[in-house]
């Protein structure tokens, strides 16, 4: 090899095959010097975020503590005024510095009337970053607040006062046609090949059926993926079997919002023959597993999705077990929650890895990619005494994103020696950070509506 060589292993099929030792320079873009990493390097395609809301401050860091999701979710509005762009940066930043080279991104603002900028914001953010980015564009018109009537389920748990106090802020939404124009246009302003923008209907509860179809139809018409929530919590799987009394997933399939171009996030509640029409439509589920446990959802079905689909992919859902939004946890929790009891293990790393990087390339509409990830391998291995280790078995038991010291998408280096080559990571979230705290006034009065609206919400679910 030349002096300038990487000698290390080339992963191309995690699970499927072992690697193969390579001068991995030959396999970078070109223009791309050798990193400052030990010998034995590993290069392998990354594995997708496949659903994520661009947290650039987490939840927990602006006091919005894990519990069930209907009680969890009031607490969203103590998320703090920033600039959509920072935000953004930082949080595609922080994925990218994990070895994460693209990512489903649920965009948060519920108002139609900044959509277009704020969208565009966002997609200026992952250009700079350098990352692959699917923009869920979010739509809804239903039921706010509470399945089964909306805000005023919660009125007989608030005292006259408070429900005076916080009905002023009942959203109120702009007609379907509205909002899946705003999507369209959104999808007329992007001009990279980097950036897919798809419809997002934040979830059947919170769509109504009008809304539900016109997606059904604007999907068909223009070829445009959909990105959904689907049955995340217990309560979920209660008001939708009332709501529709044939199933939800059938009626999505009545009105032909079933296809290949959909995906749903969570599926906790899914029962088998739901997943049966799921695969039968060619639609993708992914699994969120942390968030699941620490919005105490569940566990998703996935173990008993049997090789035949639905096609499976990951997301780390703005949490993360540790909330650091490491992927690669993720994908060992996952593998350990859904290895089962018997003496031969069925959910294998190659059904893992499959996931994490095919079907969550189809899901951001990435698929044919060449991304690469090079991973410190020597650090994994460095007491072991053998070299012959199924290396995809020592990634799930051992990668987390300090092991991730490379990073190209796009045939473009994205980080290099554990930085990013293009952005200033620090120097963002400090700006971000900044600006989070000078909106602390207004939060300090709006944490005290959230804790009155929180507790309204879990009295409600309670006689469920």
């Amino acid at each position: 090899m030349s002096a300038g060589a990487i000698p290390g292993r080339l992963l191309l099929r995690p699970g499927h095959e072992a690697a193969r030792r390579a001068d991995l320079l030959r396999h970078l873009p070109d223009g791309v010097s050798p990193p400052a990493i030990p010998a034995n390097a590993l290069l392998m395609p990354p594995p997708v975020n496949a659903h994520d809301h661009g947290y650039g401050i987490r939840t927990l860091d602006f006091g919005n503590i894990d519990d069930a999701l209907e009680v969890w979710i009031p607490g969203l509005r103590l998320r703090p005024r920033t600039d959509p762009y920072l935000e953004a940066l930082v949080a595609f930043s922080r994925l990218a510095k994990t070895g994460i080279g693209a990512t489903m991104h649920c965009h948060n603002s519920l108002n139609i009337d900044r959509l277009v900028e704020e969208a565009g914001a966002v997609m200026r953010a992952a250009r700079d970053v350098g990352i692959r980015l699917a923009l869920s564009c979010p739509l809804l018109d239903h039921d706010p607040w509470a399945y089964d009537g909306g805000p005023q389920r919660l009125r007989p748990f608030l005292t006259p006062a408070d429900w005076d106090e916080l009905s002023a802020s009942i959203p109120h939404y702009a007609p379907p046609s509205v909002q899946i124009s705003a999507a369209d246009a959104v999808a007329a302003a992007n001009t990279s090949p980097l950036i897919d923008i798809q419809y997002g209907p934040i979830g059947p509860q919170w769509c109504s059926n009008t809304l539900l179809e016109s997606i059904a139809e604007a999907s068909a018409a223009t070829g445009r993926r959909i990105h959904m929530h689907l049955l995340e919590s217990p309560r979920q799987r209660q008001w939708l079997d009332r709501r529709f009394p044939q199933g939800v997933v059938r009626y999505l399939d009545e009105i032909g919002f079933l296809s290949s171009r959909l995906a749903v996030a969570h599926g906790v509640q899914l029962r088998p023959d739901e997943l049966e029409l799921l695969a039968a439509r060619g639609v993708q589920l992914v699994s969120n597993p942390s968030a699941n446990l620490r919005l105490r959802s569940g566990v998703a079905p996935i173990a008993a999705v049997p090789e035949s689909g639905p096609a499976f992919a990951f997301g780390l859902d703005g949490t993360g077990f540790d909330d650091d939004q490491d992927l690669w946890r993720e994908l060992r929790l996952a593998h350990l929650l859904h290895g089962g009891r018997d003496v031969t293990r069925t959910f294998t790393p190659a059904r893992v890895f499959d996931a994490a990087i095919q079907v969550g390339a189809k899901v951001v509409n990435a698929q044919g990619n060449d991304d690469l990830v090079l991973v410190d391998y020597s650090a994994l291995i460095v007491d072991s005494l053998t070299d012959d280790l199924d290396e995809a078995e020592v990634l799930l038991a051992r990668m987390t994103a300090a092991h991730a010291k490379g990073l190209y998408v796009g045939g473009q280096e994205i980080m290099r020696d554990g930085k990013l080559t293009r952005i200033d990571h620090e120097g963002a979230r400090a700006e971000l950070l900044k600006q989070a705290r000078a909106d602390l006034p207004r939060l300090t009065g709006e944490r005290q509506r959230v804790t009155k609206l929180a507790a309204a919400t879990r009295a409600y679910y309670s006689g469920w």
